[in-house]
């Protein structure tokens, strides 16, 4: 039985998310809503088990507001609400929720993604899904795991990932260090897949991330086999995302500030990676979505990035840095 985190506690503060009956259906944001985040206190205890339900608890009081009208604040409405998010195992009954989150991963290829899902829900010591507590609907709100990509290299969906990276058009040295990971380098390269509904509650990003990797580091020592262990001594972690890129951003003159600026991160988390990561690209994507008018200027791309596993321990501290700060 692997050895889970129970609880971590934060300072409560007012932060803006969407809160809405979409999260169920994974549509699109109905409200406007003010939360109140509070995570109660407990710590990270690397030989604690599990409780019985293999389950943490974050617990969030959310103040939703309806915004009904923009002419006056006397027309909104207001409603309070209590989410009680809970960290899971991996179960089948996480499928379709799992799989709705991963629509388009991989853009808009037509690849074996219920054999991904499969991959994701069959690994039950690593990885975690995030849910309201309780909640008769069982939707899942986020995911997040680590896949071996030497270990399940058999199998079809995993082919196909290499074969969609493969495919992106890049320049040569860069496909050549992308070959090197899904290749010789694979059974030291873990893809890691984070996936969740738009404006999950930031505060649970440190404690997932922090999940996550004290499972991998658990599980180089708790699993059953030789095999097993090795397979989570990863050097590398491969990330495949999303940013906004400015559509003139290729014609600026280079300069680091104006890289920086040419960029909008969809995951706060992926500021860091990026900055973090042995090297990176980007590509253009296919699936249609709607622009807002502040990223009207903007197109959406795919973000692949190298992560060497030494740099994880900086990433980690830099993530509560960015989510804690006041």
């Amino acid at each position: 039985m692997p050895r889970k985190p129970s609880r971590c506690r934060q300072s409560s503060r007012h932060l803006p998310l969407a809160y809405s009956p979409f999260f169920r259906t994974v549509a699109q944001v109905a409200f406007y809503c003010k939360a109140n985040h509070q995570i109660h206190e407990s710590t990270f205890h690397k030989k604690s088990p599990p409780n019985a339900a293999g389950k943490r608890s974050i617990n969030h009081i959310l103040e939703e507001k309806s915004e009904e009208s923009e002419s006056s604040d006397e027309d909104s409405s207001e409603m309070v609400a209590q989410a009680d998010f809970a960290f899971f195992d991996p179960k089948p009954d996480d499928f379709h929720g799992v799989k709705v989150l991963l629509q388009t991963f991989l853009d808009n290829k037509l690849w074996d993604l219920s054999g991904f899902v499969d991959l994701i829900l069959g690994q039950t010591t690593v990885g975690t899904v995030v849910k309201i507590e309780d909640d008769e609907d069982n939707g899942v709100f986020s995911f997040i795991t680590a896949l071996n990509l030497g270990r399940y290299k058999g199998y079809k969906c995993i082919m196909e990932l290499k074969e969609f990276l493969l495919g992106v058009g890049l320049e040569k040295d860069v496909k050549d260090a992308l070959r090197l990971l899904l290749g010789e380098e694979a059974q030291n390269v873990g893809l890691l897949v984070s996936q969740r509904v738009v404006n999950l509650p930031p505060q649970l990003l440190p404690p997932l991330y922090d999940a996550l990797f004290d499972e991998i580091s658990w599980a180089t020592e708790d699993e059953p086999t030789e095999e097993c262990r090795s397979s989570f001594c990863f050097k590398f972690f491969l990330l495949i995302s999303r940013i906004y890129k400015h559509k003139n951003a290729d014609q600026r003159n280079g300069r680091r500030g104006d890289i920086d600026e040419a960029i909008t991160y969809v995951k706060p988390e992926d500021e860091i990676f990026h900055k973090l990561s042995l090297w990176s690209f980007s590509f253009p994507l296919h699936t249609e979505h709607v622009a807002t008018h502040e990223l009207r200027n903007y197109r959406l791309m795919g973000l692949v990035m190298a992560i060497e596993a030494d740099t994880v321990s900086t990433f980690r501290k830099e993530l509560h840095s960015l989510i804690d700060e006041p």
